[in-house]
């Protein structure tokens, strides 16, 4: 059954049920002294009575309950210390069999086994370790799991999501994750709206995520209590039979006298998020927590002086217990029996909190995103009680003036100054689906392999106070586990199964196979100097490349990629193991043996730079996102702004019929996410105007580690393609008003040079749309275009997250498609329709739009992830069971995008990435150079 256990408000003591419990469960030590202290009060206290002459006092009715809970006002959370002698979890599904994993390579949550068995019964972990075949005789229907020798994890813990109360696809009768009645919300709690059909949590839990603490959001300084949940289905379909270890009584503090109390948690938040909704500055919203926190300290004295008259036997005039139901829970942190979560990114704010816990002396358990953490890591100390714990994106950044100064150091700097790190997802922020990609990206950027993996499965168990039974592989704890494709922290690592409960999870798990090489820790490359420039620098270091000399040789290459003329990418055949490629501005003169090249490296002027086993690649190109027109989002006076739109009737006068917006004229140069994904291989971008309606506008192609415009070749291309959208919209026209304007504009309404382009076929049509149906629209437009007019439009779809059910359509209309991004989600109902991919679905939307002959390129959604583009490619290869080679893969962010948005060959070899340590492919690689024949420099990273 998925229930939780049955508890009542206030329980009297009994003592005679109190012995069977004993003798049938083994009394633990904690809660025997409790029940003891219980009966020893209330006898003290009526002996008081008795002597003291006051028999004229009479007993309130409920006199015991009262003892018992002024007893229990300051026991700890935690659990029975006789837990892990526990032989079934409270959360077992009866009927499900027993599993043995066997020959599995075992990271326990703390340390590494080798080729070991762990044996799952009752919901929870009976055995770890080398197990003999008789062990188990006596298990009738044993399943039995070789693992091979691949890598077995704890479950994935995900401390700070809002699974079910921000729910996908986002539809307005599921939006649960914010209150808007007031900055300070102690009472309103996450539960009472968690959406069981939340589309996110099959795929959370096919990344291998079992557990999710379900946050409210950020909205109000004080948002509401969370509440622990595990992913998988139950029986019942109820949000509380998925809770892990919830207060025994949910609605109050009350507790069970026999035992002590369970964690609870709670969300804070400081910073820019409260002021924005609620027209604040940080001193009133500090202001606020003080008059809160002031509230709750008054009723916590309250309850005391009342419990020192009561076990005191003082009961003449003494009236009810003082307790507030609205307050409550606060009165519990003050306590010490809520694990605060504080959504906290800068100095000002973490400081600010540090001195409002050492007023009110209550414990913080972590600051969640804490961008600037790792800046102020001794202010972290002084918080009251013991330090918090950091809870961090890896890369995700400058999204508003709070987040510029993150830094993908952070989780390294923060473990080398002893605090502990936890690697989240805000959910839907980030899909949690690929929470374990964040660990891996901190393990890259240098944190250890072990603090890495800790940091989304036992450390945030131990932040939440579920350390006792999830978070690690250990005899006695929960039965969630995962099974591993590669190493964990091995880019594209995909589970094989997953436990939640000892109940498999994936049913027919679709598992791609991975390069030996995989199952080992990868190696990572050294960042040494940009982790001390963050530090030094404050968040802002310094980001454009060194200059090279004329002559640069790049020596011991081990391959080469370059575009193949025919729209695709070839390997170089002369380039093996050993092997120099020699350019002179810019331009390659020479690759190969060193000897076949002396001529032209003989020069004593020479800058030797040694790729140390490397890679030189096409320079890869990034779209979707306000790239190179946007600093922060959050910040209107950091972008270009958004265009008018012509079905709302908005046009300004001075724009009518006048051409259509170029990104051009807005582009803005040398910002940090464009330097940020130069230096990681991104030497293009093509963005498009920023539009809320219809038409976006002209597109353009320019360099992203120039310095201004006016640089020789930092505008690549001027206008690209012309970018439309087209999409369901509470504020605009109808689907089939917009699809009607495009028509008309396309074939009627010749006052656009522009639209008269399109409708020859000379630049690209690129229509933002995520709809299968819509899309169909689209392609029926594109015939009959054909049909009235002869011509075939270059047609791209952008977005894109259903075009998978038109594969076959598409390609045989000659369609292409960007997928962005390209690991689908569905966010809103248009993209509902998701391919997933592996170990969901053999095929991924990639996988399948190729089969089908349709030009594929990737994209994304936010310029902070431009960075990542190589490891978006690499992974959609690894993922495809074979079937996109490194080349095909190198195409899907290079020439195909060229040829998807209109974007002329440069001629020659173009833009080149040079990676020290591997190809661009490879997360063990770091890019040291860009070479770019068209501006004809050598740039050193």
């Amino acid at each position: 059954m998925d229930k939780l256990p049955t508890y009542f408000e206030s329980p009297p003591v009994d003592l005679s049920r109190l012995a069977r419990w004993k003798l049938r469960h083994g009394m633990a030590p904690i809660a025997l002294m409790l029940c003891l202290i219980s009966v020893a009060s209330l006898l003290l206290s009526l002996s008081q009575l008795a002597l003291l002459g006051k028999q004229s006092v009479q007993l309130p009715l409920h006199a015991e309950q009262i003892l018992q809970r002024c007893n229990m006002l300051h026991a700890k959370p935690g659990p029975p210390s006789n837990f892990h002698q526990r032989t079934t979890s409270d959360r077992f599904v009866e009927g499900t069999p027993a599993t043995l994993i066997r020959n599995a390579s075992i990271w326990t949550g703390d340390q590494e086994i080798t080729q070991g068995d762990i044996l799952l019964d009752k919901g929870i972990i009976k055995f770890v370790g080398h197990a003999s075949p008789s062990m188990f005789n006596k298990f009738k229907d044993l399943v039995t799991w070789d693992a091979g020798g691949s890598w077995v994890t704890p479950g994935i813990v995900d401390l700070h999501s809002h699974l079910g109360v921000d729910s996908a696809p986002a539809l307005n009768g599921a939006d649960d994750g914010n209150s808007w009645k007031g900055p300070i919300l102690p009472w309103l709690r996450s539960l009472d709206g968690l959406n069981t059909h939340d589309d996110a949590y099959r795929l959370s839990i096919s990344g291998g995520v079992t557990t999710a603490n379900v946050l409210p959001g950020s909205a109000n300084a004080i948002g509401g209590q969370a509440f622990v949940i595990k992913l998988r289905p139950t029986a019942e379909r109820s949000p509380s039979s998925m809770l892990l270890e919830p207060p025994y009584t949910l609605n109050g503090t009350h507790v069970d006298p026999t035992l002590p109390p369970r964690w609870r948690q709670m969300k804070h938040a400081c910073g820019e998020n409260p002021s924005r909704v609620y027209g604040n500055t940080r001193m009133d919203t500090f202001w606020a927590f003080r008059q809160a926190y002031d509230t709750a300290r008054q009723i916590k004295e309250q309850q005391d002086a009342y419990c020192t008259r009561a076990l005191a036997g003082e009961w003449k005039d003494l009236g009810e217990f003082p307790d507030n139901l609205q307050w409550e829970a606060l009165v519990d942190v003050l306590r010490g029996r809520v694990k605060i979560h504080t959504h906290c990114y800068e100095a000002v704010d973490l400081d600010d909190f540090v001195r409002l816990t050492n007023e009110f002396r209550f414990p913080i358990a972590a600051f969640h995103h804490a961008h600037e953490t790792y800046l102020v890591p001794g202010t972290l100390k002084q918080a009251y009680g013991h330090t918090p714990a950091a809870a961090l994106f890896a890369t995700n950044a400058r999204y508003k003036r709070e987040a510029y100064r993150g830094s993908e150091f952070a989780p390294r700097i923060l473990a080398e100054n002893g605090i502990d790190v936890v690697m989240k997802s805000d959910h839907p922020v980030l899909n949690s689906r690929f929470l374990l990609y964040e660990a891996q990206q901190a393990y890259m950027y240098g944190l250890p392999a072990n603090l890495a993996l800790a940091a989304v499965t036992s450390t945030p168990a131990r932040v939440m106070g579920q350390d006792h039974r999830i978070g690690f592989v250990r005899e006695g704890y929960d039965a969630d586990l995962v099974v591993w494709d590669s190493h964990p922290l091995a880019l594209g690592t995909t589970p094989q199964q997953v436990w939640i409960d000892g109940v498999p999870q994936l049913s027919e798990p679709a598992i791609a196979s991975k390069p030996a090489s995989f199952q080992q820790v990868p190696r990572t490359p050294n960042f040494d100097l940009e982790a001390a420039a963050a530090i030094k620098y404050e968040g802002l270091p310094p980001l454009m490349p060194k200059k090279a000399k004329d002559l640069v040789v790049f020596a011991n290459i081990n391959n080469m990629f370059v575009p193949d003329g025919m729209g695709g990418v070839m390997s170089v055949a002369d380039v093996g193991e050993g092997s120099v490629v020699a350019l002179r501005k810019g331009v390659v003169r020479c690759w190969g043996a060193t000897a076949a090249c002396a001529s032209e490296i003989a020069s004593e002027d020479a800058e030797w730079i040694d790729l140390e086993g490397g890679s030189i690649a096409p320079g890869l190109i990034s779209y979707g996102s306000p790239l190179g027109l946007e600093e922060i989002q959050g910040e209107s006076s950091t972008h270009d702004g958004t265009v008018f739109d012509p079905l709302t009737g908005s046009i300004p006068t001075i724009l009518a019929g006048s051409e259509l917006i170029k990104a051009s004229d807005g582009l803005q140069f040398s910002g940090r996410d464009t330097l940020l994904a130069y230096r990681a291989g991104v030497t293009t971008g093509v963005t498009a105007p920023s539009s809320n309606g219809l038409i976006a506008g002209l597109s353009t192609a320019f360099n992203t580690g120039a310095a201004h415009r006016l640089e020789n070749g930092a505008v690549i291309q001027d206008v690209a393609a012309l970018h439309v959208q087209i999409g369901h919209s509470n504020q605009g026209p109808s689907v089939s008003t917009q699809i009607a304007a495009l028509r008309n504009m396309l074939l009627g309404d010749k006052s656009s040079p522009m639209f008269a382009e399109v409708a020859k076929g000379a630049i690209p049509l690129v229509v933002q749309v995520q709809n299968a149906d819509i899309i169909a629209s689209l392609i029926e437009l594109k015939k009959e275009i054909h049909t009235r007019t002869g011509t075939n439009i270059q047609l791209t779809i952008s977005g894109a997250v259903e075009a998978h059910l038109l594969a076959k359509e598409l390609g045989e209309a000659g369609v292409g498609v960007i997928l962005t991004p390209s690991r689908p989600f569905p966010d809103n109902w248009e993209s509902k329709r998701i391919l997933p991919g592996p170990p969901l679905t053999n095929e991924s939307a990639i996988t399948t739009l190729l089969a089908h002959g349709v030009t594929v390129g990737i994209g994304i959604v936010e310029q902070w992830s431009a960075r990542h583009t190589r490891f978006d490619v690499a992974w959609a290869a690894l993922e495809s069971f074979d079937r996109i080679s490194k080349e095909q893969a190198l195409a899907l962010a290079s020439v195909n995008l060229e040829k998807l948005l209109g974007v002329k060959p440069s001629g020659g070899l173009g833009d080149m990435v040079a990676t020290r340590g591997g190809t661009v492919l490879d997360s063990e690689a770091k890019v040291v150079g860009i070479i770019s024949s068209r501006r004809g420099i050598v740039d050193l990273i």
